[in-house]
């Protein structure tokens, strides 16, 4: 019987059930499977609550998604419009406006949440 994850020890034997799940030959659609998913999504509720990851820098979560694209600052000079306008916004010394934020979003792909936060 599958219940809330409540603690640390219940945490552990979870994440221990699930590796052994993992192990196993599961069938899709078996009381295995759903098992395992459910696990899955107790384990990942406790985690979001006792272990939350802490939203990126605005300024980090750009550079690393330009990386990821393999897209240069020139890049990201087309997308904010102007080459001075990058520089002042990496440096820090220009806050995004909110239409800078919803350039970045749709062509970078990154949270409107993660922009907006103070940096």
């Amino acid at each position: 019987m599958l219940k809330p994850i409540r603690n640390e020890q219940q945490y552990e034997e979870a994440l221990l059930r699930v590796y052994t799940l993992m192990q196993k030959d599961i069938k899709p659609d078996s009381k295995t499977s759903d098992e395992l998913e459910i696990l899955s999504m107790l384990i990942k509720a406790y985690e979001n609550e006792h272990y939350p990851v802490p939203q990126p820098n605005p300024l980090e979560a750009i550079k690393f998604r330009l990386e990821q694209m393999n897209m240069s600052e020139a890049d990201l000079s087309e997308i904010l419009g102007h080459r001075s306008r990058k520089s002042e916004i990496l440096s820090g010394k220009r806050k995004l406006s909110l239409a800078m934020i919803r350039k970045l979003t749709e062509k970078l792909h990154i949270p409107a949440e993660v922009l907006i936060q103070a940096y």
